[in-house]
């Protein structure tokens, strides 16, 4: 791998004592500038692939760079590069928000008069500026997270790892947390490599997706290329009559395979050439059957992780996330 001041991964591994493989030899490009979106659920190895990159835990096999320096070689070049805010955030809850910029300024070896004017810039770019003269044991979740953020910002890194940034936030919270992100990557360059459970900030967000699932990549893409490759909306039935249920699976199964819909609902995923929803609809009506809500629908990256993986993303954890998370 040549000097890319991106990121670079080949046949990463990572193998804990009497455990399975947490990342089974996967290869990954970001290119300088992109947000990449590394999407899979709880135990995925998601955390560890990002502990690997940010030289937090060394790989068992293959390669990385980051910044174009290698993650086990150069570990110390490659911290100077990038920022990080992970699952859990290093906060003091005796210092205020102001405070842990002073401290971090510090750490970073920003010049004294430089340190109060970047700490005031980045407390009022993450919304805390009303807030940055109280303690953080005072903080909700929502200003911990992007406090936090301002935090990895402080030294201007190349690269910015986020692991999994939003969970736990109200919709307000995690939509500024959205739009300053893409504003580095837009305005700034920062290369983003933001891990996530949640299918709509990997749409929203991601210029390139990766899907990990048990540990290897199951599918890369851009959101538009991977919905792509499954082609095939579906449609939704809720039945008139809660009794008529039955009958109304029957009919769109005639169309595609069920899938899971709303509550009372009944989906399908439609079959190539299966035809449109005026077919469906006449289908119904051929059978006397009165629907409240008839829907079509584009495919989502919840439907590429279930046609890739074979399971839906939401609550498909298993056992290996406690390992995983204990590491």
């Amino acid at each position: 791998m040549g000097r890319d001041r991106g990121i670079e991964v080949e046949g990463l591994v990572r193998e804990f004592r009497k455990g399975p493989r947490a990342v089974d030899g996967i290869d990954i490009r970001v290119e300088p500038g992109e947000i990449y979106g590394f999407l899979g659920p709880n135990g995925a190895g998601k955390s560890t692939t990002v502990l690997m990159l940010t030289t937090l835990l060394p790989p068992t096999g293959g390669r990385a760079t980051v910044a174009g320096y290698d993650v086990v070689k150069e570990g110390p070049k490659v911290r100077a590069s990038i920022g990080a805010a992970l699952q859990e955030a290093a906060l003091d809850p005796f210092l205020t928000g102001r405070e842990h910029m002073t401290l971090q300024a510090a750490l970073h070896g920003l010049a004294r008069k430089e340190r109060k004017s970047r700490g005031d810039e980045l407390l009022e770019r993450v919304g805390l500026e009303e807030a940055a003269d109280r303690r953080v044991r005072g903080y909700s979740g929502g200003m911990k997270r992007r406090l936090d953020l301002a935090l990895s910002l402080v030294h201007r890194p190349e690269i910015l790892f986020l692991d999994e940034p939003t969970t736990g936030l109200d919709p307000q919270s995690r939509s500024a947390l959205w739009s300053e992100v893409a504003r580095l990557a837009r305005d700034e360059g920062v290369t983003v490599f933001l891990t996530t459970q949640y299918l709509e900030e990997a749409d929203v967000l991601a210029d390139r997706v990766g899907i990990i699932d048990r540990g290897k990549i199951a599918a890369e893409g851009t959101p538009e290329e991977l919905k792509a490759e499954i082609g095939r909306p579906s449609v939704e039935a809720t039945p008139a009559s809660p009794e008529e249920r039955g009958r109304v699976t029957e009919v769109l199964s005639r169309f595609g395979e069920e899938i899971t819909g709303a509550p009372g609902a009944v989906a399908v995923r439609i079959d190539h050439g299966a035809g449109d929803l005026a077919d469906v609809v006449r289908a119904l009506d051929a059978e006397g059957l009165r629907v409240t809500n008839l829907r079509i629908e584009e495919p989502t990256l919840d439907d590429v992780f279930l046609e890739k993986t074979g399971r839906s993303l939401e609550g498909a954890g298993d056992g290996e996330s406690g390992m995983e998370e204990s590491q």
